[in-house]
């Protein structure tokens, strides 16, 4: 089955593609977790075994072996891991600890578009999962790197302004988890989100309300660094 590599980059499916879209999905998601793991394995040569890249790194090397099973299970081909020698990695830590706040969203992003296309349940499972594990761990990871790092020596304000941030992600966490009660999103609802209607925030327990939320999160994140 043939590759198209310009897909694979974009991270997005190409509904006018001749390959299939379970193909499509695979190839792409197998390619981006192969780039994660020789990323965060470049820093780790620059920087030695430094934490939270040495977990992470890992965590991508299950990542990409999980979907490669399942490429194997459809009869997929599976790309080349050609990223090694195409990964340049910043100078120092901390803007290592951005570059991964960047690709990790950038990944849960591409989850997303990914999951809108798939159909087979054990693939849907295994997007969902990897997604998860990406928004629950390694973002908050890297996220805190940066926090941690900008903390040190900034005038109160900001200090509480990195809090909030933070407080901001262990509700969406918290909200990804279903472990939120009606009450407690009520209360959420009129205290961070008042700009979202109660009835959407108290769907996100739902497949489909997670990625609505998890878009919106996303957009408005972006929109306060412009």
């Amino acid at each position: 089955m043939a590759i198209d590599y310009n897909i694979l980059k974009s991270k997005r499916v190409d509904i006018d593609s001749k390959i299939g879209v379970d193909e499509q999905i695979l190839q792409i998601a197998i390619y981006d977790e192969f780039k994660a793991y020789e990323t965060y394995s470049k820093v780790i040569e620059k920087f030695g075994n430094i934490n939270p890249f040495s977990n992470i790194k890992e965590a991508e090397a299950v990542h990409y072996s999980v979907l490669i099973n399942l490429a194997q299970k459809y009869n997929v081909e599976v790309p080349i891991n050609d990223w090694a020698d195409k990964i340049k990695i910043p100078n120092s830590v901390i803007e290592c600890c951005e570059l991964g706040v960047a690709a990790e969203i950038q990944n849960i992003e591409m989850y997303n578009n990914l999951l809108s296309f798939a159909t087979q349940n054990d693939i849907i499972d295994v997007l969902f999962r990897l997604q998860a594990a990406s928004f629950n761990n390694h973002l908050p990871a890297f996220r805190s790197c940066v926090i941690n790092h900008y903390n040190n020596g900034l005038p109160q304000e900001n200090v509480d302004m990195m809090a909030k941030m933070q407080e901001y992600q262990e509700i969406i966490n918290s909200l990804m988890s279903g472990n939120i009660d009606e009450n407690t999103v009520s209360t959420i609802a009129n205290k961070f989100f008042p700009n979202i209607g109660f009835e959407f925030l108290g769907g996100a327990a739902s497949g489909a309300g997670l990625i609505a939320l998890l878009n919106w999160y996303l957009e408005n994140q972006n929109s306060s660094k412009e």
